[in-house]
C-alpha cells in the first residue's frame, strides 16, 4: 500500500530530527506530520484535523503514552484500520507482544544507526 499521510508521535525532538531525515533519505512520496503528544494527536485526529494512513508511535511519552494511545485509537470503527507501527527505544519482547495484542502492526526498537532506520521505512514504505 502506497501511504501518503504519514503521522509521527513522538515528544523527543531529536528523534523527530532523524526520523525525518531518514524519511527524506527514502525518497519516498510522503507528507509527515510529527507530534510531540499522543494526546494531541489523539484529539486532532477526534476533530478530523489530523488524517493519517499511517502511525509511527513512541511508547514513552507523558500524559497519555503510547500503548494508552493505541487502545484509544483500536476502540474507534473509523480509526482503527489506520496501520499504527511503534518505534521505540524497549526492546521487551513482552511489551512487543502486548502492543501487538493491542493492534499495533509492527514493533521496531529504535536503531542506533540511520541506516538501519532508513532500512526499516523502506522496508514499511514500499
Amino acid at each position: 500500500m502506497l501511504y501518503q499521510n504519514i503521522l509521527l508521535i513522538d515528544d523527543d525532538e531529536d528523534d523527530q530530527e532523524i526520523f525525518l531525515t531518514a524519511l527524506e533519505t527514502t525518497r519516498k512520496p510522503v507528507r509527515c506530520t510529527v507530534l510531540d503528544s499522543a494526546r494531541k494527536a489523539l484529539n486532532q485526529i477526534h476533530r478530523g484535523e489530523l488524517e493519517a494512513d499511517l502511525i509511527f508511535l513512541d511508547l514513552n511519552m507523558p500524559l497519555m503514552n503510547g500503548q494508552q494511545f493505541l487502545a484509544e485509537i483500536k476502540k474507534d470503527e473509523k480509526l482503527r484500520k489506520i496501520p499504527i507501527i511503534i518505534l521505540s527505544t524497549s526492546s521487551n519482547a513482552a511489551t512487543a507482544m502486548q502492543v501487538k495484542q493491542l493492534g499495533a502492526c509492527h514493533f521496531f526498537t529504535k536503531p542506533d544507526r540511520f541506516e538501519d532506520l532508513v532500512a526499516i521505512l523502506d522496508e514499511v514504505l514500499v
